[in-house]
């Protein structure tokens, strides 16, 4: 509501709000993450790669056997990453590695100190989407304004800089690769969108969607640049072992984990009463996913994208948005993306989403971690009712599900 009344009063105001938003992250600047323990694992690959290991071939639970390990503080970001992690290969793309790299070098050899490094770097991110952000909009027609409800989003806030996600820096690339393209620069736009599939490999199903919107030799030169600074990045990492053990980790997010889910839930409960087993259905609706998600790329690629970016931003919302109706695991900071994503297009309902998800931190409260299903309920129900209200109420405006339109149309709120 804070965020809602500062937006609403203040939005012309932007140095304030610019200020406001960067002094609301720094109350975090040396606070130990509260809702995740990701950190532990971050700084431990980041302490590997710092010291030229390669943090895809081994696991902590085998390294920490290591009499000569050269970790910093090993003992204490083995205990913390958690048993799971400990046992799993890293699954953090190579650029993400980078970074993590950075954190550790200039973190002076301690847990806090590399911590605050990393909040540096996502806070400077948050300011680059910032930037980058208002100009896009300015671009698409939008208001500058409709930025603030990503750079003043307590979720945003609480979950980048204050639990140490790296959404926020994969969104920089992202946003300055989408405002470049907007200025018709395309070529070099593919670089900070390979950057951005290099820290979160999430943008990485939306390159079949600029094929129309840039025309046949112009997206297979930009495929062809994402490609080949991909592979500038990952040539460091790379070992016969390395796609096997990295496909293989990113692999469980499909078949082995559960949380938050939206429709997957009710869907299992019809598996369970028909003499389902869960951790069987389970593996069974994961080797499906993959295969929705790209139809549904593929749909969207064929017959809703065209010259216009929006339509091909609005193209990305939907399929993200689909993506995670369907996975079986919606951590808070996955919604994120949404949020610019929405804010370049006509709808809102990703930040009713962005309040709705503290809901789901009822099971971090828990022994168990086990899930309230009736506030999982109320989540989706909300997002789902507020977006079938905006579906309805736009496309008697413009109706993009059934023809694309030139849109006009600037929020006001």
């Amino acid at each position: 509501m804070l965020c809602f009344k500062i937006i609403q009063f203040e939005k012309w105001n932007y140095k304030f709000l610019l200020i406001v938003g960067v002094l609301f992250r720094l109350v975090f600047i040396a606070a130990e993450p509260s809702l995740s323990q990701d950190y532990f694992r971050f700084i431990w690959d980041g302490e590997l790669v710092s010291n030229f290991i390669n943090p895809y071939l081994a696991v902590p639970n085998t390294l920490i056997e290591q009499q000569d390990l050269v970790i910093a503080n090993a003992k204490e970001l083995y205990n913390g990453m958690g048993t799971l992690s400990a046992r799993h290969f890293s699954n953090y793309p190579p650029m993400n590695q980078i970074l993590f790299a950075i954190a550790a070098l200039f973190g002076g050899k301690s847990v806090l100190g590399t911590t605050i490094v990393m909040r540096i770097l996502i806070i400077l991110a948050d300011i680059g989407i910032f930037y980058f952000g208002r100009k896009l909009l300015r671009n698409l027609n939008q208001s500058p304004h409709l930025i603030f409800w990503y750079f003043l989003n307590p979720l945003v806030i609480i979950e980048l800089t204050g639990n140490l996600h790296f959404e926020g820096v994969m969104l920089f690339f992202f946003v300055w690769s989408i405002y470049l393209l907007s200025v018709k620069k395309w070529l070099v736009a593919a670089i900070p969108y390979a950057l951005a599939i290099l820290i979160k490999l999430v943008p990485l199903m939306f390159l079949p969607l600029f094929f129309k919107y840039l025309g046949i030799k112009k997206s297979i030169l930009f495929y062809f640049i994402v490609g080949i600074v991909s592979v500038i990045f990952l040539m460091p990492f790379y070992s016969p072992d390395f796609i096997n053990n990295y496909s293989q980790t990113v692999g469980l997010w499909f078949s082995n984990f559960e949380f938050n889910a939206g429709p997957y839930n009710l869907i299992e409960k019809i598996a369970i009463y028909y003499d389902q087993k869960p951790w069987e259905f389970i593996k069974s609706y994961g080797k499906v996913t993959p295969y929705a998600t790209i139809a549904l790329v593929l749909l969207f690629a064929l017959f809703k994208v065209d010259k216009q970016l929006k339509n091909l931003l609005m193209a990305m919302l939907w399929v993200l948005t689909v993506y995670y109706f369907i996975s079986t695991t919606v951590h808070p900071w996955y919604i994120i993306f949404l949020l610019p994503l929405c804010a370049f297009s006509d709808f809102r309902f990703p930040i009713i989403w962005s309040a709705a998800v503290v809901l789901s931190y009822y099971a971090y409260a828990q022994a168990d971690y086990k899930e309230n299903l009736w506030l999982l309920a109320i989540e989706y129900i909300s997002v789902f009712g507020y977006m079938c209200y905006e579906i309805i109420k736009l496309n008697k405006q413009k109706p993009f599900f059934r023809k694309n339109t030139t849109s006009n149309v600037v929020d006001s709120i």
